[in-house]
């Protein structure tokens, strides 16, 4: 596919919804950090393991390769300001109180629909990005009728009932 077709490719994904992200782990001077992610998918049950996409541009990308643990937080319905603050945080105010605790070093959000915390396993390249696959240490769902945060052409999302 031609360079000048890759916002073709990109218009293609964008009918496909997914559901909202932020990957978090400690930074290289010990911070808090994470980075918004929808690119989360299930690659096999025995044994568990999954794997998400990140862009080797990414300011957070020499952490990923440093870290042996992440953190997934699954966003719900109106937190779509932590995924705009971590899709890039040099354009949106600092959120107040959005880390609950740590899990393995991991820092977890507040109020996500669930979150797990994850061994690094083996990074691939693929393209301009990485491959980052792990195996679940931990996890957690959260009960009761909490909507997750979705994403479709190019806009946040809600479920209708």
């Amino acid at each position: 596919m031609p360079a000048s077709d890759s916002r073709s490719f990109r218009r293609w994904f964008g009918t496909f919804a997914t559901g909202v992200t932020v990957v978090t782990l400690k930074d290289g001077k010990g911070e808090a950090a994470g980075i918004t992610i929808n690119s989360l998918t299930s690659v096999s049950l025995a044994p568990p393991l999954l794997l998400f996409c990140l862009v080797r541009s990414a300011r957070l990308y020499p952490a990923f390769r440093a870290s042996k643990h992440f953190a997934v937080n699954i966003l719900a319905e109106g937190q779509e300001y932590l995924s705009r603050y971590f899709a890039d945080p040099r354009h949106h105010a600092v959120p107040e109180n959005i880390w609950d605790r740590e899990r393995k070093g991991c820092p977890i959000l507040k109020g996500t629909l669930g979150w797990m915390v994850v061994e690094r396993t083996a990074i691939y390249r693929g393209g301009d990005h990485d491959i980052l696959m792990g195996k679940p240490v931990g996890m957690h769902k959260r009960s009761g009728s909490m909507k997750p945060l979705l994403y479709f052409h190019s806009r946040y999302r809600k479920v209708a009932d």
